[in-house]
């Protein structure tokens, strides 16, 4: 089944409030990002850059915008973790306070609770493309998972290279296969300058890499 496209709103003074980025119509996702600070006995704390200011409560606003993306039938996201940040989880009992690694597995299951109350809560991973990703391939086997956007950037043992497909369709293949999730995204920089590497010419990835993958995609 296709997926749809995602992206990530948070972290860029110039991609417009979350409310905005919802009305243009390109996106059947929104991550929000991130959350990169809990865990080990840390307060969970919210960093969306400009957007708002969370230790005086400021981001709560974004509420408003969540109802309206959720009313034009997006799924919004909450990334916690991220690229920088201080974030760990060293316990059952830690991974239980984030809610309100093996310890990344327990994560999931309490969240995946929320779901018995009547309505669904969605779990999503963004791991890097080689298999298994050490962070959270344990997590993923549990099969609570319901999307799994793969980093496939950064990794070139994994990722499109020019003129070259085979690493990134046998990593894909892979991910599809192995990883019990109910959509699997292909995830990649919207520029050049945003990743070290992996980044797909517009061309390359209509004529390339989407008649490679698509056929999975459909299925």
């Amino acid at each position: 089944m296709l997926g749809g496209i995602t992206i990530y709103w948070g972290q860029n003074g110039n991609e417009g409030t979350l409310a905005e980025t919802c009305a243009m119509g390109n996106y059947d996702f929104v991550n929000i990002a991130f959350l990169p600070t809990f865990g080990n006995g840390q307060t969970p704390m919210i960093n969306l850059a400009g957007h708002c200011d969370p230790s005086s409560n400021g981001c709560t606003g974004l509420s408003s915008d969540i109802k309206s993306c959720q009313a034009k039938g997006l799924k919004v996201m909450l990334s916690i973790g991220g690229g920088a940040g201080s974030y760990s989880l060293t316990s059952a009992e830690d991974a239980r306070q984030v809610e309100q690694i093996n310890t990344w597995d327990d994560l999931a299951r309490f969240l995946s609770r929320y779901s018995q109350r009547g309505k669904k809560v969605h779990l999503t991973a963004a791991p890097q493309c080689p298999f298994p990703d050490a962070w959270v391939g344990g997590a993923l086997r549990t099969g609570l998972f319901d999307y799994v956007w793969v980093q496939f950037y950064k990794n070139p043992p994994c990722q499109y290279t020019s003129g070259s497909i085979g690493n990134l369709e046998d990593a894909w293949k892979q991910w599809t296969t192995d990883v019990p999730a109910t959509k699997i995204f292909l995830g990649l920089p919207a520029a050049p300058t945003a990743a070290g590497s992996g980044f797909i010419l517009e061309a390359d990835l209509t004529s390339k890499v989407l008649p490679k993958i698509l056929p999975s995609m459909a299925e």
